[in-house]
């Protein structure tokens, strides 16, 4: 049987291809509870994010209102005016999340982090797979209508920003990714099931345009009310 991790990368597009860019850009259209929730509500409503490939960064533009940007990487996280002059910085990031709860509200740069941190996670998955110190194990699968799908566990090096240092992902036949769980360290460690759907093909290169985020309960299960987080994706450019 293929390595679950070589088979997704391959069905995904394949390494060799995806290292052959720097960068990926995407129009998202983004709702769900969470952003209300965390007092802001309109900020990234519709927004383009650019993310890195070879190093861990990402940019919303616009950002909220006078077409500011932001601007993150794992130790400092800005906004900027349209002219690229910084309008604040937080530096140490993710230490500004102590003792956060799913219901404790956001500043602007700890939104800036949160979906800098997310969006250069799900636009480099599943080839952060590849990424130098991160290691993977394939887990039982997991039945579905649609057949077992295979899972594999995933723990991500210290220098890398994401949800929780580790996760587990969920692939179909083809393996193409399906599911992604995870727990968000700085909202209190909050279970989310993200389900993938509507692939498309941009530049030999699958990506999903649906993404759908629920609250995931311990057995693994989880419910499509509230809906937590919707981003649906278009207009991808990779550079």
């Amino acid at each position: 049987m293929t390595r679950l991790k070589d088979l997704a990368i391959e069905a995904h597009g394949g390494l060799e291809r995806w290292q052959q860019f720097g960068q990926v850009s995407v129009d998202l259209v983004q709702g769900g509870v969470l952003w209300p929730l965390k007092g802001q509500p309109q900020t990234l409503e519709r927004t383009t994010v650019t993310v890195g490939l070879k190093k861990q960064w990402a940019s919303h533009a616009p950002f909220g209102a006078d077409n500011r940007r932001s601007r993150f990487e794992p130790g400092r996280v800005a906004l900027e005016a349209e002219d690229g002059t910084m309008l604040e910085e937080l530096l140490d990031p993710r230490a500004s999340f102590a003792g956060h709860t799913l219901q404790t509200p956001w500043t602007e740069l700890q939104l800036a982090y949160f979906a800098g941190c997310a969006m250069w996670t799900y636009l480099n998955m599943p080839f952060l797979l590849a990424w130098p110190g991160t290691e993977t194990e394939e887990l039982e699968p997991w039945p579905t209508d649609d057949g077992d799908w295979r899972r594999l566990a995933v723990r991500f090096p210290a220098e890398i920003a994401t949800h929780s240092t580790v996760q587990t992902l969920y692939f179909d036949v083809e393996g193409l990714l399906k599911r992604h769980d995870y727990d968000v360290e700085i909202a209190g460690n909050t279970p989310g099931a993200h389900i993938i759907e509507d692939y498309a093909e941009v530049s030999g290169i699958k990506f999903p345009t649906k993404r759908r985020i629920y609250a995931r309960q311990p057995d693994g299960s989880f419910g499509t009310d509230p809906l937590v987080v919707s981003i649906d994706l278009s207009n991808i450019r990779l550079g």
